[in-house]
């Protein structure tokens, strides 16, 4: 299973939020690229990057910060976070992001979204956040009537490279992911599913592995839960030799 940690970027620094709620924000570091390169040292293979001023305003906030990362390291990163539009998946593709992951617009706007996934085949991910099933969109700021489970149908033949699945009421809290809800998707999904939300020990990626999951983004818990990241890629079976 895939282990991608997580940089969320807000006003040019690495932040969290817990439940996605803008208003409850930690700050860990001033220094996008240093807190990059301390992942790769300690063996991450890939990184997710969101741009959370992005998420919220439907624009690409942290351009500079994500293009100097991008640029600092030889891994594939991902980013979602104010993919709503052509121009900006063209110009990060061309920066140097693996891989994009647009979830608002996506859901608003599925043709669209089917469009830019058969331009850019394996390289667009959808961004499915959910609150108790239901998608979220607009920076987890408002909450649709769709089930997310309903809503991954519309994009079975969809060249995706990934889902990504946000349980947002596990999202930062330190409580463990949603392994139900993940294993269901992971059921239900034709593209490889990848989980987000409330990783918190190595027993919660066993966990997620044993149920199918096809990879695991991991936040808070790596910047002050106490998990360690070689902990996290062992028990996901991710060896020091394997590259993505």
């Amino acid at each position: 299973m895939e282990i991608w940690p997580a940089i969320d970027l807000r006003g040019g620094k690495c932040v969290r939020l817990q439940q996605g709620d803008y208003a409850r924000e930690t700050v860990f570091g001033d220094d996008p690229v240093a807190m990059a390169a301390k992942w790769v040292a300690q063996g991450a293979t890939r990184l997710h990057l969101v741009d959370l001023d992005g998420a919220r305003d439907g624009r690409l906030e942290n351009r500079q910060a994500v293009a100097a990362i991008v640029q600092s390291l030889d891994i594939p990163c991902e980013l979602g976070g104010g993919m709503r539009d052509e121009q900006a998946i063209q110009e990060l593709l061309e920066l140097g992001v693996s891989r994009l992951v647009v979830g608002t617009r996506a859901l608003k706007e599925p043709e669209w979204f089917l469009k830019m996934c058969e331009q850019h085949p394996g390289k667009m991910v959808l961004g499915l956040d959910a609150r108790d099933g239901k998608v979220a969109t607009d920076g987890w700021l408002e909450t649709s009537d769709r089930s997310a489970i309903e809503f991954v149908q519309l994009f079975e033949r969809a060249p995706l490279a990934a889902i990504v699945y946000t349980d947002i009421a596990q999202d930062g809290m330190l409580q463990g992911p949603n392994v139900a809800a993940m294993q269901d998707m992971k059921q239900a999904a034709a593209a490889p599913v990848v989980a987000s939300g409330g990783v918190t020990t190595a027993d919660d990626v066993r966990q997620l592995a044993a149920a199918g999951l096809d990879g695991c983004i991991i936040g808070r818990a790596l910047y002050e839960g106490g998990l360690l990241l070689a902990d996290v890629l062992q028990a996901a079976g991710e060896g020091k030799t394997n590259h993505a």
